[in-house]
Parts: C-alpha cells; structure tokens; sequence
C-alpha cells in the first residue's frame, strides 16, 4: 500500500474527493422523488389554468355565486353558451387576425434570420463581422423607442393600423435574436460537410438547403416556437400598429376588460381561447425549448 493509498483512509481510493453531506442526500433522495417533486409542482402550476376553464364553461351567474372548484361536485354547471357569446361579439376575426399576425411573421423571421444567420457562419465577404456585432447590438434596443418613428414612418407609407404593418414591425425587431441564435449553431456544424458538398459543386444555396438547414433543424424548431408564443401573445404592438377591424385576440380582450363585471362570460372564454393554443403547442414541443437555450453555447 502507498503513502497516498494509506493516508486517504479506509474505503477511499487515492485522490478521490470527500463528498459532502448534501450530495450523499441528493443520491439518496435523487431519481424518483424528484421527479415526483416536479410533477406535483408542474400540477399546481396548471391549477390556474384548469380554473380559467372551468370558469369560460359557467354562466356568469354561477361564477359570481360559487367559486370555479365547486365543478368538481356539480359537473352540471358546465356548459358552451360562453362560447356561444364569443363568436356571437365578434371575436372570430380577432382569432384569425392573431393567426394572420403570427403565422406570417414566425415564417418570415425563420427563413430571414436563417439565410442571413448561414452568411455569417460559414460565407465570407467584407464587413461580416461588424455586421454581425451590430446584430448583436440590436438585442439591447427596446421595443419602445422604436414606436413613434415608425408609426410616422407607416402613416407616411399608408400602412399603419394595417396588418402588414404590424407583421413588419415584428419581424423587424425578431430578426436579431433570430440571427444569433441560428448563427451561434450553424457555426457547430462540420466545415468538412460545407466543403465536401463545395467539392460537389453545389452553390452556396444548395449547401444551405440541403446541408445547413436540415442539421440546424433543432434550432430552427425553437426558434419557431418563441417566435410564435411572443408574437401570439404580444400587445404592445397590437396597441400601437392595429386599429379596430385588424386587431388580433390580445387588443380585443384588453378592450373587454373596460366592462369586466358585465362581460366576464365573453373575458373567460375568449382568455382561454387565447391560452390553449400557445398551451398545447408548448406541450408538443417542449424539448425544443431546451435545445434553443443551449444551441451555440458549447463549440
């Protein structure tokens, strides 16, 4: 037995770290009761939206009477005439004024943002990566100082309170986090496929189609989905750019919200309505969401 072999003690080998009181819990209680801690805390995180459901499928005089919780031992109450009052107020075109609003811009923003994003990653030319710093520095310009001068700019065009130029505005100011992003992976894609595919002949739009796309798949998923879920839920824009006949489901909810007590049918369920799309859609593709956070972090 060495020197090191005897002075680390019984039951340690040479070198090896003491372990902390902590991280022998953590071994004990890891696994199964964390996964169990994290379904009961991802439950209660739903509670307020099984409330908000349950409340958009009440009348209004059953909600003003009895809490949402009481469902559960009167499923009775339950009923679609909320729903009913929704499409009959007029909210159906501003359902598919958010959907003529997000669609467009999340395309818009994805094919952009992701031939500009394969110029800066794998294309040389003059001034590319001044370009890409001043991309960079768009990050930080808010949305605010922005919205004076470009509404002078759509009044000046014809465009503004038009859907157009709501969708401009936000692929505008989506561009930027798009270009980074897809950039920061496509650099970790091989340079021996690039080149391969070079020696080929395929052009440099034939590398992005066929090579730079596919691969950069991951990315682009997320890329979507945050794209979609700020713009979907977005009404600041909405407030500013959209006037009464294109305005989408944010701006015409906010306006209900002057008469909360006398519409709260029409609030439940236009809110919900609102809610279960970008819902449903987190739900199907959540693994994105991690791989977008960590796309370009590690060369």
């Amino acid at each position: 037995m060495t020197t090191a072999t005897a002075e680390a003690g019984p039951g340690l080998e040479a070198g090896a770290p003491r372990r902390s009181l902590a991280s022998k819990i953590v071994d004990k209680v890891g696994g199964g009761a964390v996964q169990v801690v994290m379904i009961v805390l991802g439950l209660f995180w739903l509670v307020p939206t099984l409330g908000l459901m349950v409340v958009s499928l009440r009348s209004p005089e059953v909600n003003a009477a009895e809490g949402w919780w009481t469902v559960f031992t009167e499923p009775a109450q339950l009923t679609l005439e909320n729903y009913q009052n929704l499409l009959a107020s007029g909210f159906t075109a501003s359902f598919w004024n958010t959907v003529f609003i997000t669609v467009p811009t999340t395309v818009l923003v994805i094919g952009i943002g992701a031939m500009a994003a394969y110029a800066f990653a794998w294309m040389e030319f003059r001034g590319r990566d001044v370009g890409f710093l001043i991309v960079v520095g768009l990050l930080i310009v808010p949305i605010q100082i922005a919205l004076i001068p470009v509404a002078v700019i759509y009044g000046g065009v014809g465009i503004f309170g038009t859907i157009p130029g709501v969708v401009l505005f936000h692929v505008a100011f989506g561009l930027p986090f798009a270009i980074f992003l897809l950039r920061n992976f496509f650099v970790g894609i091989p340079a021996s496929l690039l080149e391969a595919a070079r020696m080929d002949g395929a052009s440099e739009w034939k590398i992005f189609a066929s090579v730079v796309f596919p691969l950069g798949k991951p990315a682009i998923a997320s890329l979507g989905i945050f794209q979609f879920l700020w713009v979907w839920n977005d009404m600041l824009i909405a407030l500013v750019f959209a006037d009464t006949d294109n305005q989408p489901m944010t701006k015409a909810l906010q306006s209900q919200m002057r008469q909360f007590g006398s519409n709260m049918d029409i609030l439940s369920s236009g809110a919900f309505l609102s809610l279960i799309i970008p819902l449903v859609l987190f739900f199907a593709f959540q693994r994105y969401f991690v791989q977008g956070m960590m796309a370009g972090s590690v060369k």
